[in-house]
């Protein structure tokens, strides 16, 4: 007797019948092949959505973040602490100190709420950076606008996780003798803005943005013809040329401080200059206080 996998032919030989096998999964490969040709495909048959700010997420997470990612995980190494401190959802105002000469801080904190809160940071981002063509595009798709009162405001009365850099300029493009103190924190606009939204403000601490480009000098004659706020030079900056933009691989960590409630002030409370000015001076001795205690637990710059 012959079982179900044998056939017998006129020669009496015993031949195995050929079993059908599973057709073989797709490589990793192939995988992001099609995934990036659908991608193409919706992106010329204008099959996406952007909001009223421009931001197109799909984009967003298939190009931008990816490429920030790279050097979030492997260039800069990215310690998280206090991400308890992040609501999970509705409104609250992220306030962080600003360095590094080029402002990369801005993209690494992006990253980090995005793909460890869960939740897409709003930067609000000065003029300048929306007066450059494709930057300020960029910028929009990311999600971020201009910091002004109206789009702060409407994105957080949307219940949108909003972040913002009160050092400015001054701070991002201070020189490496000043490294991790705070410059003034602007007219305190930012907590204009969380009172009559009535949202909480969460202070934030960046530690290792101030050692990418270490700024050693500010060639202001040449900043003011270009129309920048500084001009600056590094150890690597002009005098690598192109090579000098790769950003020196320190070791980065970001704090999430517990937030600072607001509920105790109603939204007239933002037209009162001294209340405004308290609190936005509460806010920076508290993130100046946890620069100190994050360098602290850092240690070296580049271990």
């Amino acid at each position: 007797m012959m079982n179900a996998r044998e056939e017998y032919d006129e020669g009496a030989r015993v031949i195995p019948l050929k079993t059908a096998r599973p057709a073989p999964e797709p490589s990793g490969f192939e995988r992001r092949l099609a995934s990036g040709l659908a991608f193409l495909r919706r992106r010329i048959a204008g099959e996406y959505e952007v909001d009223e700010f421009g931001f197109d997420t799909e984009f967003n997470d298939s190009v931008l973040l990816p490429l920030a990612r790279a050097f979030y995980e492997h260039w800069f190494r990215v310690e998280l602490s206090g991400l308890e401190n992040i609501p999970a959802e509705g409104g609250a105002l992220i306030v962080a100190n600003h360095s590094g000469t080029l402002p990369l801080d801005g993209i690494m904190l992006t990253v980090a709420t995005h793909d460890h809160a869960h939740r897409d940071l709003r930067l609000l981002g000065a003029d300048l950076i929306y007066q450059v063509p494709l930057l300020g595009h960029l910028s929009r798709k990311a999600g971020h606008t201009l910091a002004c009162h109206a789009d702060a405001g409407r994105l957080l009365d949307k219940g949108e996780l909003v972040g913002v850099f009160p050092e400015g300029f001054k701070g991002v493009g201070k020189p490496f003798s000043e490294r991790y103190r705070l410059q003034r924190f602007g007219r305190g606009g930012f907590v204009g803005t969380a009172l009559r939204s009535n949202v909480p403000i969460i202070p934030c601490a960046i530690v290792g943005a101030e050692e990418i480009y270490p700024k050693i000098a500010d060639l202001r004659p040449l900043a003011r013809l270009l129309g920048l706020p500084y001009f600056p030079v590094t150890p690597t900056w002009p005098l690598l040329g192109p090579a000098g933009l790769l950003p020196l691989p320190s070791k980065w960590m970001i704090q999430f401080g517990e937030p600072m409630p607001l509920e105790e002030y109603d939204a007239a409370s933002a037209e009162d200059p001294m209340t405004v000015f308290d609190i936005t001076d509460h806010v920076r001795e508290t993130v100046q206080q946890m620069l100190y205690d994050t360098l602290l637990r850092r240690g070296p710059a580049f271990f």
